[in-house]
């Protein structure tokens, strides 16, 4: 098994994922994905409104698993 937060698991460029209302008046929950430097199929998700709260870990078989589209 992997670690996901091995030290040299950096993640990659974060993307934002939103759910299905997108007016900004509406404060939307949004996330933001990241593929994991070194590994295939791993994930970083970070709140898109309080990113230094820092990142969950997750393989693209939990996330597709959960209904999203990695």
């Amino acid at each position: 098994m992997v670690d996901l937060y091995q030290p040299n698991t950096e993640p990659g460029s974060f993307r934002r994922l939103c759910g299905g209302n997108q007016d900004e008046e509406e404060m939307e929950s949004c996330v933001e994905i990241a593929p994991l430097a070194g590994l295939d199929d791993a994930f970083a998700l970070r709140d898109s409104k309080n990113r230094a709260a820092g990142t969950l870990r997750f393989t693209g078989d939990e996330l597709r698993a959960a209904g999203l589209t990695v």
